[in-house]
């Protein structure tokens, strides 16, 4: 007999999360993925490129996965396949990077990008699965408290991954530096994604009759989200939550013509932006159940780490930046998970997951825009930029406690 909040579900849920992020924190947007790309190509458009790739490959597939989701009694077992070809994709930047190299940079670089691109858009039937085990699996109360402890668990993987990562980065040459992160990571990888496929799943007693075709579906979506008011300023405030995107992926790249980064001291910031993730939900986020106060304290705390960008010209500088992306990171994505699933009713969940997530992640291409930015006018002004969007996303955040 199934049992809601079971504590084995918990377990390995949190499980996932501590080898997912063991295996993908070697890419992290924010860190590694720039200077990675750095290496074989001088273009911050590309960088700006294979940021948003890392987590907007998705976009479009959600609303096509929804369309397929709102029928299923459960999800499970296509969540499996996704994790396969999710780990095939990772796999292979690897093992592209090991097997060309330098030998033709613009070869690697293409290939990078397509090993990302597929990695994100699988992703993008795994979000809407995911989600609708979270809402099956666990209640309103329990579910907080059950993603606040995979933020830990995740974040905690990732300060070990941030210590393996400075290790490889400092003892192996580039680009068989970040080969070798690739593929190990990728074995650590799959053993998260055997456990969370180990989950049981009940069926879903309400479930929606499949349109005849998609593109029914979608004007089906476009008039619920018309409908919906709620649901399109909800959406509107967590595309301005990416807006931490426009500048984030070239924070690194401003301090490493500020000071030397060494692996260690790559390895030792991504450690900090995890020690600031624990500390957001051991401290912040597990606490908080009203979503939109926690929504709108993530902005406040995003806000902070691009006004310090401002005026940073030391490690310890870029050491408080790092920290306070943690902890807003965190908080944006349990409030944006738990803001949809309280709204949507059973029988509709993934289309509004679908709808929020794809409209709102409209805001993963900003690094694209940032790249411009940067190039034309420098760092202060997409400082700024970045500033005047994430204030935009405050205000409207806190219209949502007055809905």
């Amino acid at each position: 007999m199934f049992k809601i909040d079971s504590h084995v579900n918990n377990y390995k849920n949190i499980a996932h999360a501590f080898f997912l992020s063991l295996a993908i924190t070697v890419a992290e947007p924010s860190t590694v993925m720039p200077l990675m790309v750095h290496h074989f190509s001088d273009s911050a458009f590309l960088v700006g490129l294979y940021a948003t790739l890392l987590r907007g490959g998705a976009i479009v597939i959600q609303l096509y996965a929804s369309f397929h989701a709102q029928s299923y009694k459960r999800v499970i077992p296509y969540l499996r396949k996704v994790f396969f070809f999710r780990f095939l994709a990772w796999f292979s930047i690897g093992l592209s990077i090991f097997l060309v190299g330098d030998s033709n940079k613009s070869l690697t670089v293409a290939l990078i990008g397509v090993g990302l691109f597929f990695f994100s858009f699988t992703a993008g039937f795994g979000a809407i699965y995911f989600k609708e085990l979270q809402a099956k699996l666990f209640s309103k109360a329990y579910r907080g408290k059950t993603m606040a402890n995979r933020n830990i668990a995740g974040s905690i993987a990732s300060i070990i991954s941030g210590g393996v990562t400075g290790y490889v980065l400092s003892n192996f040459e580039a680009p068989l530096n970040y080969a070798y992160l690739f593929m190990i990571s990728s074995t650590i990888m799959a053993i998260g994604f055997a456990v969370f496929g180990s989950i049981k799943e009940p069926p879903k007693e309400n479930i929606s009759a499949k349109e005849k075709s998609f593109k029914e579906f979608i004007k089906n979506a476009n008039k619920l989200l018309q409908s919906d008011r709620r649901l399109m300023v909800q959406t509107l405030s967590i595309f301005l939550s990416f807006g931490y995107m426009f500048a984030m992926p070239f924070v690194i790249l401003k301090a490493n013509s500020t000071f030397e980064l060494t692996g260690w001291v790559l390895g030792g910031f991504i450690t900090l932006q995890m020690i600031g993730s624990i500390l957001g939900s051991s401290l912040i986020w597990r606490r908080i159940s009203n979503y939109e106060h926690m929504l709108t304290l993530a902005f406040i705390l995003a806000i902070l780490p691009f006004i310090v960008a401002l005026f940073a010209n030391n490690i310890y500088t870029y050491m408080a930046i790092f920290l306070l992306f943690g902890i807003a990171i965190d908080g944006f994505n349990i409030s944006g998970m738990n803001l949809i699933i309280g709204i949507a009713p059973e029988d509709k969940r993934p289309i509004y997951t679908a709808l929020q997530t794809n409209l709102s992640s409209i805001g993963l291409f900003l690094p694209i825009l940032g790249a411009w930015v940067l190039h034309s006018f420098g760092y202060s002004t997409l400082y700024f930029i970045t500033i005047l969007i994430l204030t935009a996303g405050l205000f409207v955040s806190l219209k949502l406690k007055s809905d």
